[in-house]
């Protein structure tokens, strides 16, 4: 990074922390009170997206979305490439109500995690496959009826640009188990928002998403081929935006 952007982007996480403290705490006081979808727009969705614009004004990380008719009228399982906290935030934005797969230890984050933890979180240990699982498949069917969408990383973690994590089953035996389809969803965040380290660059990401994927049939099989086919259309997207990205104009940040 040059030196501009270096000090760009320690005031862009500055400006962040301050905002998640005093979101946070004002959540603590008044989302309880709230009705549940009232309470997600004032904790995540407001939040989100100011993080998403703090972004872009700060670091000069913009974004495009196709597919945007693709999206359900219906909540439905997203399963979503994962190679930054970029699309956590603007996903998280982007849809709503929301209950996302978390780790269990982000609930202990001072008044970040506290505030999270109101919004129904489907928070999971990771040390425990099996217990998590079925804690996924229990709470993610309830929000489902809820009317919220169910995010999922399949991956499991974030993964480098270029790379592809093994997609877990969870989401696509959820989507099934719900008579729901699954959303599935590519982007390349990771080039301008790194896994490692602290450093920002613009340009604009591209997110695509994809056609909702319905289950043919029932049981293991059906869950095994619609996971399948969900990852392969995210490789496959995958393939093109980085492909893309290559030769991608650089922008500079406003």
């Amino acid at each position: 990074m040059t030196t501009v952007q270096a000090i760009r982007t320690f005031i862009f996480y500055l400006l962040l922390s301050l905002s998640a403290f005093i979101w946070g705490t004002l959540s603590l006081f008044f989302a309880p009170f709230m009705p549940f979808r009232a309470r997600y727009r004032f904790i995540v969705w407001r939040w989100c997206r100011f993080a998403v614009w703090l972004a872009k004004v700060m670091v000069g990380i913009r974004y495009e979305v196709k597919g945007m008719e693709n999206v359900p009228a219906q909540p439905c399982v997203i399963l979503a490439k994962h190679q930054s906290t970029w699309e956590t935030f603007f996903l998280s934005g982007a849809f709503e109500p929301l209950s996302q797969v978390v780790k269990r230890e982000l609930l202990r984050v001072p008044f970040f995690g506290w505030a999270m933890a109101l919004m129904k979180p489907i928070a999971i240990d990771r040390s425990n496959p099996k217990a998590a699982l079925k804690q996924l498949a229990a709470q993610g069917d309830e929000r489902l009826k809820q009317g919220a969408w169910v995010l999922i990383f399949p991956e499991g973690t974030r993964v480098p640009v270029g790379q592809m994590g093994k997609f877990s089953r969870g989401g696509a035996a959820l989507a099934v188990n719900a008579g729901l389809p699954v959303l599935p969803v590519a982007l390349n965040a990771g080039h301008f928002w790194p896994k490692e380290g602290w450093a920002k660059h613009p340009g604009t990401i591209q997110v695509v998403i994809g056609p909702v994927m319905y289950a043919e049939g029932e049981g293991p099989r059906a869950i095994a081929e619609l996971n399948d086919r969900a990852f392969a259309w995210v490789e496959a997207t995958q393939r093109e935006l980085e492909g893309t990205q290559t030769t991608a104009k650089v922008e500079t940040p406003a």
